[in-house]
């Protein structure tokens, strides 16, 4: 059985009006982050795949729902907290730290940026940061990250 990750992300702030579609740069970037994990025998369930990169977004009742079962079904949860924050994933951190899920965040260099409480979230469930200048950066470091830690994910 594959191994369950749960990518989240912005969204709805970061759609393109004239194409009705998440901007191209984010939406190439999580199909290079749900790729990298696929390779390595994870089944990512990700919103902005699942609804078609904004083309079929689901009513809010229908898609807290399914995002809330598949972060407590995930075996890993990785986000992009967003700059500016972005609401609905912030909430989503939340939930994967109340659940105490295995965590990795994906920040900017520029940590200042980011809450306090997503700064200081290691200190209440298992995070682990990768701080990227790229995403080419990023992919490495998440490389090196998934080798480190497979026994603490216990994947």
């Amino acid at each position: 059985m594959n191994k369950k990750l749960f990518l989240a992300a912005p969204f709805k702030n970061l759609m393109n009006m004239e194409t009705s579609t998440l901007e191209k740069g984010t939406q190439d970037f999580l199909i290079r982050l749900i790729e990298f994990f696929e390779h390595r025998g994870y089944e990512v369930h990700n919103a902005h795949k699942r609804e078609q990169w904004g083309q079929k977004f689901m009513p809010p009742e229908q898609c807290t729902k399914i995002d809330f079962d598949e972060i407590e079904k995930c075996d890993l949860f990785v986000a992009l907290p967003g700059i500016p924050a972005s609401p609905g994933t912030h909430i989503e951190i939340g939930w994967a730290s109340a659940m105490q899920k295995n965590m990795i965040l994906l920040l900017d260099h520029d940590l200042e940026q980011y809450a306090y409480l997503v700064r200081g979230l290691h200190t209440v469930c298992p995070v682990d940061y990768v701080t990227y200048h790229t995403e080419e950066d990023c992919i490495q470091q998440l490389e090196q990250l998934l080798q480190e830690r497979l026994i603490a994910y216990d994947l």
